[in-house]
C-alpha cells in the first residue's frame, strides 16, 4: 500500500510541475490511487467503522440517522471553513446592496469585489456559501436516501427527514439565488459522472425547492424539537418566500405572488400554533444578551456557541467592530443608505455612530478611519472575534412584510390584512401607521421598510435582484462620495457570483 500511495505522490507531483501533464485528465488516476490506498487499509478501516454514517445501508437506526442530520446541518455552520459563521461571509456576498460597504484600502479586496461588482472566482468568500450549502445538500442527500429504511421510533424519524427536506430547500435557495445556474445533486452515492455534472437553469432549482419544502410541510411538526431547528411553520414561511422570489427576475413568473400570499397568511393564522410573533421591541434581538436567542421572532434562526470554536458565530463580534475599537472593519453601513434611513427608535438600535478606543477617546463616525456608520445591532462582545447569537434566516417579521408585499402584487391592491402586516413592523420601529396609498406606493413601501427593518442582514441585495434594481440603487444619486463605487457598467451577469475556481478547474462544466 506504501507503494500506492508513493506512486499516487508522484503522480500529483508531475501534475503540478510540468505542463504535458493536465491536471483535468489526470485528476481520475489520483483519485483512484488514493482511494486503493484507503481501502487497501482494512486493518485501519475495518477495525470499528462507528462514525461512518454516508452511503447505501450505512444508516440502519434512529439514533444513526440524527448523527447524519447533525452533520448536516454543520455543513453550513463550519465556522471559519464554510457556510455562514465564518466572519462576514454573509455581508459580503450582499455587498451588492445599498445597505453594506468595507474599506476602501487594506486587506478587505474578497469585500471590495462584492461592492463594486468586479468578483473573481477565486474571491474566498463565494467559496464558503458554495462548499456549505453544498456539504449541506450532501448531508441531506445521506438522510434522505436513507431515512425510509429506518427502524424505530417512525414520527422521530419522519420529523429527522422533514428537517433534512428543509436543509437542503435552504441550500438550494441561496446556490440559486447566488450563482443562477447550478449543478443539481440529489444522491448520497458517489459515482464518476459527479465529477462532469452540468448545471441545471434555475427554474428547474426551483422546482426541486419547492419539492423539498412541500415535503417538508408535510413531515414537519407544529413545534421545534430544539431552538435553531426548523418546524411545519418555518417551512410554510420559506415556501413564502421562495414563491415571492420566482415572481422577480430571473424567473418572472408573477402567479407566484398569490402563492407566497397565501403560505405568508397560513404561517400568520397560525403564529400561536408555531411559536411565531414581533418581539415586543426591536432591540431585543440585537442586545447580545441570553434573552434574545430564541425569541418567538425566530421563524428560522441558526443556534451557535462561542463555547466551541466550530459552531461560533464569528460576524457578531469584531467582524463588524470598528477598527478603533478593536475592531476588523470587514462590514459597515452605506453612508447614501443611513442618510436615508427613517430616524426613531429603529435607526438607533440598528447603527453604531460613535465608539471608544482603549484610551478612553471617543470617536464619531464622521471621524473614524473608515468615515462610515457601523451596524449596532451586530455589536455584542467587544474585542471578542466570535459570539453565541443566533443568525436570523427568517424572521417573523419576514412573514409579515412577504404577506403584504405579495398580496398586494397579486390582488392588484392591498387589502385591510396588507396593511395590518406592514403596519405592525412599522409600529413597532415607532414609524406611524400608513393607510390609502395607490398599489404602486404601497409595493414600494414594503420594499422600503424591507431594507430598513432587515438593514445589513442581506435581504436587501436579495430583494434589488429580484426586483431589478440593483442598477438603480448603486448609482451616483444613492451614493455618498465616502461609499464605494461600482467598477463599469452593472449589467444583469453582475446579479450572479461565478462558480468558485477549485470546482470549475475540475469540471468544465462549470466553468463561468
Amino acid at each position: 500500500m506504501a507503494l500506492i500511495l508513493i506512486l499516487g505522490l508522484i503522480l500529483l507531483v508531475l501534475t503540478s510541475h510540468f505542463k504535458c501533464f493536465n491536471f483535468k485528465s489526470m485528476k481520475k488516476l489520483i483519485i483512484f490511487f488514493f482511494c486503493a490506498f484507503l481501502v487497501g487499509c482494512s486493518d485501519f478501516l475495518d477495525e470499528n467503522p462507528k462514525g461512518l454514517v454516508v452511503g447505501t445501508n450505512a444508516i440502519n437506526s434512529v439514533k444513526g440517522l440524527e448523527a447524519a442530520l447533525t452533520g448536516t446541518y454543520k455543513g453550513l455552520l463550519r465556522t471559519w471553513s464554510r457556510g455562514f459563521l465564518t466572519n462576514g461571509s454573509l455581508q459580503g456576498t450582499a455587498m451588492g446592496g445599498d445597505d453594506l460597504t468595507t474599506l476602501v484600502v487594506g486587506n478587505k479586496e474578497d469585500y471590495r469585489q462584492f461592492d463594486q461588482f468586479n468578483v473573481t472566482n477565486l474571491n474566498a468568500k463565494i467559496s464558503q456559501i458554495w462548499n456549505g450549502c453544498y456539504k449541506t445538500v450532501q448531508g441531506a442527500n445521506n438522510v434522505i436516501d436513507n431515512y425510509k429504511n429506518v427502524s424505530g421510533d417512525q414520527t422521530t424519524v419522519t420529523q429527522i427527514a422533514g428537517e433534512a427536506y428543509f436543509l437542503r430547500a435552504l441550500s438550494y435557495y441561496w446556490l440559486v439565488r447566488e450563482f443562477g445556474r447550478i449543478p443539481i445533486i440529489k444522491t448520497s452515492v458517489y459515482s464518476e459522472s459527479l465529477l462532469s455534472i452540468e448545471r441545471s437553469d434555475p427554474k428547474v432549482v426551483y422546482d426541486l425547492i419547492i419539492s423539498d419544502l412541500s415535503n417538508a410541510e408535510s413531515m414537519l411538526g407544529n413545534t421545534k424539537r430544539d431552538p435553531g431547528r426548523p418546524n411545519k411553520g418555518s417551512a410554510t414561511a420559506l415556501l413564502s418566500d421562495v414563491y415571492l422570489t420566482m415572481g422577480g427576475w430571473p424567473i418572472k413568473d408573477a402567479s407566484k405572488y398569490a402563492l407566497a400570499a397565501a403560505k405568508a397568511k397560513e404561517v400568520i393564522d397560525k403564529k400561536a400554533t408555531y411559536g411565531f410573533d414581533l418581539v415586543k421591541e426591536i432591540d431585543t434581538l440585537w442586545s447580545g444578551a441570553s434573552s434574545c436567542i430564541g425569541t418567538s421572532e425566530e421563524v428560522m434562526s441558526f443556534h451557535t456557541s462561542d463555547q466551541y470554536g466550530g459552531s461560533a458565530n464569528a460576524f457578531w463580534a469584531v467582524s463588524g467592530t470598528p477598527g478603533e475599537a478593536g475592531g476588523w472593519d470587514d462590514y459597515f453601513a452605506e453612508i447614501g443608505f443611513y442618510n436615508r434611513f427613517p430616524e426613531g427608535k429603529r435607526k438607533d438600535a440598528t447603527f453604531l455612530t460613535q465608539w471608544t478606543t482603549s484610551t478612553g477617546t471617543t470617536i464619531q463616525w464622521q471621524n473614524s478611519v473608515a468615515r462610515h456608520p457601523y451596524y449596532k445591532k451586530f455589536q455584542t462582545r467587544k474585542g471578542y472575534y466570535m459570539s453565541s447569537m443566533p443568525v436570523h434566516i427568517l424572521r417573523y417579521a419576514h412573514v409579515l412584510l412577504n404577506y403584504a408585499e405579495a398580496q398586494a402584487r397579486s390582488a392588484g391592491t392591498p387589502n385591510a390584512s396588507a396593511y395590518e402586516a406592514l403596519n405592525a413592523v412599522r409600529t413597532r420601529a415607532g414609524l406611524a401607521p400608513l393607510s390609502g396609498l395607490s398599489n404602486e406606493a404601497f409595493i414600494k413601501a414594503v420594499v422600503d421598510e424591507r431594507a430598513w427593518e432587515f438593514a445589513g442582514e442581506w435581504t436587501r441585495w436579495f430583494d434589488l435582484v429580484r426586483l431589478e434594481m440593483v442598477e438603480s440603487a448603486n448609482s451616483p444619486s444613492n451614493k455618498d462620495v465616502n461609499d464605494l463605487k461600482p467598477i463599469g457598467t452593472i449589467t444583469k451577469a453582475n446579479y450572479t457570483f461565478p462558480v468558485p475556481y477549485t470546482d470549475s478547474n475540475i469540471n468544465s462544466n462549470l466553468d463561468n
